[in-house]
């Protein structure tokens, strides 16, 4: 049966939207507000050996492979099916696992809109979290067109305005001489590396740093995308991290460390500001931004991973249920699996003490996770180098081999890293007994991994 031919809606505007609102997210503030000053450092070491490799292999492998499934196909051009069945349902599951936290934060601003006690409710926060999320889920059965505008006025309204305001908002704090929360030298420039409980932080800080080859699953949908690419990445890179570096110290400047809310922080932040610039009223709109921000960064990633789910089933690596779409092309039979893996995952709310735990521990799972997808990422832009060297790539990164081999080096060694440093719960967070905690994380962890291997044996069984 011939397929009818679809008009192709993405150009670099809309890339560019769509990979600051994956990857430019206003839920990683808080955490990297918590290092003061030298969250500086922090980004800046986190952009060269980790997120400015995963936007250089993104840009190549894009341009060398621009078919729909962005990272799955990627890896299974290097690996084969099976590993690159892994690879995809790690992405999708860890971003599951992370729309708990991103929802949190859309509760806590909703709270403030009514009540700032209800943040720390958990009811409050598990019903909020449900409501939105499937709201989401059904937004997204209507299409990408109707997808990537709502990602478009997401990343406008929801992500850039909030943060570039309190951006400026930071610098007018400064240059009205009000004092700092956070010391502002050479001497806090230079993080305490000898405190393990200090560096955990670090574990969120680079998972607000990943994302980047989120849009490549679209590539059937945009317009060149071999020069289209390589453009959006370089203009998303330079506003994401200008924007989050720029952010995470305005937050530090207003809110005393030790009495930061790891999920409210943000508007506690805008409330000290406006508050001292006579601009209370404001508060509300500032909350309405971060909700539509929020919402529309999970509606993004809902239909993304998914799509690299897809294509795995249509190969034969994932059950036949999974092949099922609609008549927007949108896999429905996934989406449904991952709402209902979403709302069973929600239970954590229930087992931790507090609302703010629960919050650190799916955090910590989905940094876990996605840590194991990017070294399946750099490993396979490097054996595609040599496997497949006389590939077509538009772009391709500088240097020869070496520079390739270096930067993969780099950027799985970062893993290996965060994946070690994500088991050590920080001390600022209270996450009960910490047997619990450790024994649900790596639980989670295990099972998660397991699980793809089970499904595609199932998968290649005789029916």
């Amino acid at each position: 049966m011939n397929s009818i031919p679809q008009k192709k809606s993405l150009g670099v505007f809309s890339l560019v939207m769509i990979n600051i609102i994956a990857v430019d997210s206003i839920r990683s503030l808080p955490f990297s507000a918590e290092y003061g000053f030298s969250i500086i450092f922090y980004y800046l070491i986190g952009a060269l050996v980790f997120f400015l490799p995963i936007a250089f292999f993104s840009a190549e492998l894009a341009t060398g492979w621009p078919k729909k499934g962005g990272i799955y196909v990627w890896v299974r051009e290097a690996f084969g099916e099976k590993i690159g069945f892994l690879t995809i349902w790690l992405q999708w599951v860890y971003n599951i696992v992370w729309y708990p936290t991103i929802l949190s934060l859309i509760a806590g601003a909703l709270a403030f809109l009514i009540h700032p006690s209800l943040a720390s409710s958990k009811t409050f926060i598990l019903t909020s979290v449900l409501i939105i999320y499937w709201a989401a889920t059904f937004l997204n059965f209507f299409g990408m067109k109707l997808s990537s505008r709502v990602s478009t006025v997401g990343a406008l309204l929801g992500t850039l305005f909030p943060m570039l305001f309190i951006i400026g908002l930071g610098a007018f704090w400064i240059f009205s001489g009000n004092p700092s929360m956070t010391p502002l030298n050479a001497a806090t420039f230079i993080p305490d590396f000898s405190n393990i409980n200090h560096l955990v932080f670090l574990t969120a800080v680079l998972f607000g740093l990943i994302g980047m080859e989120m849009s490549a699953v679209h590539a059937d949908e945009v317009q060149s995308p071999h020069k289209a690419y390589p453009k959006a990445i370089l203009i998303s890179s330079i506003i994401i991290l200008l924007t989050l570096i720029g952010g995470s110290l305005s937050i530090a400047i207003a809110v005393p460390a030790g009495s930061l809310n790891i999920i409210t922080g943000l508007l506690e932040a805008y409330k000290i500001f406006l508050d001292q610039f006579h601009l209370g009223w404001m508060a509300p709109i500032m909350d309405i931004c971060i909700i539509i921000g929020g919402i529309s960064g999970v509606s993004a990633w809902i239909i993304g991973p998914s799509k690299g789910m897809l294509i795995a089933a249509k190969d034969g690596a994932a059950p036949k249920i999974f092949q099922k779409v609609n008549s927007k092309g949108v896999p429905v039979n996934l989406l449904w699996t991952q709402g209902i893996i979403f709302t069973l995952l929600c239970s954590i709310y229930l087992l931790l003490p507090t609302v703010s735990s629960s919050y650190w521990l799916l955090s910590a799972m989905t940094a876990q996770l996605a840590v194991l997808v990017y070294i399946g990422l750099f490993a396979a832009g490097i054996v595609l180098r040599y496997k497949k060297p006389n590939m077509q790539r538009d772009y391709k990164i500088p240097g020869g081999n070496i520079l390739i081999i270096i930067m993969g080096a780099l950027g799985i060694s970062c893993c290996v890293f965060t994946f070690i440093l994500g088991f050590f719960p920080p001390s600022q967070i209270p996450v009960g007994n910490l047997w619990t905690y450790e024994c649900i994380l790596l639980a989670g962890t295990l099972a998660f991994i397991v699980t793809p291997f089970f499904l595609q044996k199932k998968s290649h069984s005789p029916s």
